[in-house]
């Protein structure tokens, strides 16, 4: 396994711990920063799957974008109608559209220029940039999925 890959591998198994802290706490109604509990019909066995996500105010609307390659709440999105989003003891039914990939660029720049330097480090960590640059990051908009969240 390489530096990197090993990397990843650390990174997204801190991130699961951490993740199982993030629900717990959203479920008993307390929420804290950008962050949401995402649920979505599985693909294949239509269950609901929870997933923590920040909310991104990007361009006038609120995005997902995906942070780790392979993500499970991406495929699900993609094959789901509607999912729920919820933030401390609120919740409401939403729809995902996913962002063409042509339209991904401005919004994953802006993501570099507005969010904390580690957001723009995590898509390097995870092997979906090449660098943590406005310009790295837009230019792998054919891996990193974006939905724009719609009210229902």
């Amino acid at each position: 396994m390489t530096q990197q890959a090993s990397a990843a591998v650390k990174y997204r198994r801190m991130v699961n711990r951490i993740n199982k802290v993030i629900i717990g706490l959203q479920r008993i109604g307390i929420a804290f920063g950008s962050m949401y509990l995402l649920t979505v019909p599985g693909r294949r066995t239509g269950q609901p799957r929870t997933f923590p996500i920040a909310v991104l105010p990007l361009s006038g609307d609120r995005y997902v974008v995906q942070a780790f390659p392979n993500a499970a709440w991406v495929a699900n999105a993609r094959a789901a109608d509607t999912a729920t989003l919820k933030r401390g003891r609120r919740s409401s039914a939403v729809r995902l559209v996913e962002v063409p990939v042509q339209e991904r660029g401005p919004l994953l720049r802006e993501v570099v220029e507005t969010q904390p330097a580690s957001a723009a480090q995590r898509y390097v960590t995870n092997g979906l940039a090449a660098a943590p640059t406005p310009d790295a990051v837009a230019a792998a908009a054919d891996r990193i999925a974006i939905f724009r969240i719609e009210q229902l």
